[in-house]
């Protein structure tokens, strides 16, 4: 089964994806902060990565930045799709330069979401 680390501080937005994403077959571990992120990444392997961007103690572009360095090579190129309500602060050259692959805006559209992560499996499949 595919792991997915969804990084959100907000409690329904990260339970709503979850569920969506169960429904799915994915396995999803949701966690608040950038930090958290990197100590899941510490203990296990995982398929995909869903982070909001404006959390507390290390925000997902910081986050980003660490994940590519990481010295797992597999770990460190690991899709990041960035899940953010200021998608009009940022382009998508600001999010390719600290190593996200794509984002969604909020609110989110579930579907959209959906058709993303499965875009991103399928890729992780071949």
């Amino acid at each position: 089964m595919k792991k997915i680390i969804v990084a959100e501080d907000s409690s329904v937005i990260q339970n709503l994806t979850k569920k969506i994403l169960q429904i799915q077959n994915y396995e999803i571990i949701g966690v608040k902060n950038g930090i958290q992120v990197l100590e899941k990444l510490d203990e296990d392997h995982f398929d995909l990565i869903l982070m909001d961007i404006n959390m507390p103690l290390m925000n997902g572009m910081d986050c980003a930045k660490a994940i590519r360095t990481l010295q797992d090579e597999t770990k460190a190129k690991i899709p990041i799709i960035a899940i953010t309500g200021n998608a009009a602060n940022y382009t998508l050259d600001d999010f390719k330069n600290v190593g996200i692959d794509n984002f969604l805006p909020k609110p989110l559209n579930f579907d959209n979401l959906v058709e993303m992560v499965k875009k991103y499996m399928d890729v992780s499949d071949n």
